[in-house]
């Protein structure tokens, strides 16, 4: 029993790891979407029929289990409950964060990202509260995948993985730094309290993405065409924190020189 519980968990995290790209959705009004497609879109995606089948069993899995789990959640925990297990996990996430700026030579955005962590720990009770968004500390987050990308390594392949959902191949990679790194790793030893919190941020992450999700059944024809193109445009303009060049194609930012803040 102990075994299926920890399977279920591990599930859970790796399902929860693709739902970036139905994030991307709100992150980009349809303009900037228009502007990250055309021409380039095959190159981003050779591998179409693949990740058109990969993504069909994503959608199966998110159906059947993850998203019921995240509408029972929501329907059972209170809101402001809800609000302090985000703001926890945001805050642990902030360390790795900081840690990634600092790879990118960032070191203003970087000491900005620490004051927010030593902030929301001291005074926002170990994150509970997020205290540092009030004083005007905002949120940076950062990955593995976006250093690579700073320091000139291309995306590759637009590639959709089983339960872990939109990514590419350098954000695959990436993934297992991150991974080590993330929140649970960070915050618990035992295997089997980080199981239980992979399963309780998964479960967070849906609930944050119901509204998303609804908009995009509603909105688009094609949803895999329409949330590739919106992770693609996403990632690219995190990579260039905001500010991509005009000439650099959005499957491969590299192209092109990252502009360090």
């Amino acid at each position: 029993m102990t075994a299926w519980r920890r399977l279920c968990s591990a599930m859970l995290l790796l399902w929860v790891f693709g739902l970036g790209g139905c994030a991307a959705i709100t992150a980009f009004n349809s303009s900037q979407l228009a502007a990250s497609t055309g021409p380039t879109t095959e190159r981003s995606d050779p591998w179409e029929r693949f990740n058109r089948a990969v993504f069909g069993f994503n959608e199966v899995v998110d159906v059947a289990v993850v998203k019921p789990l995240a509408e029972t959640y929501r329907a059972v925990v209170p809101r402001w409950l809800r609000k302090s297990v985000d703001n926890v996990f945001g805050n642990i996430a902030d360390v790795w964060s900081t840690a990634n700026l600092l790879l990118q030579l960032k070191p203003k955005p970087a000491l900005e990202m620490g004051m927010r962590v030593a902030t929301n720990t001291v005074f926002g009770i170990f994150g509970i509260l997020d205290v540092a968004e009030e004083v005007g500390l905002e949120r940076r987050s950062e990955d593995f995948g976006q250093t690579l990308g700073v320091w000139g390594m291309s995306s590759g392949p637009y590639l959709v993985l089983p339960l872990l959902g939109p990514s590419t191949v350098r954000d695959a990679t990436a993934r297992l730094v991150d991974s080590r790194f993330g929140p649970e790793s960070l915050a618990f030893r035992e295997s089997r309290d980080r199981y239980g919190a992979y399963a309780l941020e998964a479960i967070q992450t849906r609930v944050n993405l119901l509204n998303a999700s609804r908009v995009l059944d509603e909105v688009a024809l094609d949803k895999y065409t329409f949330l590739r193109d919106a992770y693609l445009a996403r990632r690219r303009s995190q990579i260039y924190d905001g500010e991509p060049p005009e000439d650099a194609a959005p499957a491969s930012p590299a192209t092109a020189t990252p502009a360090t803040k």
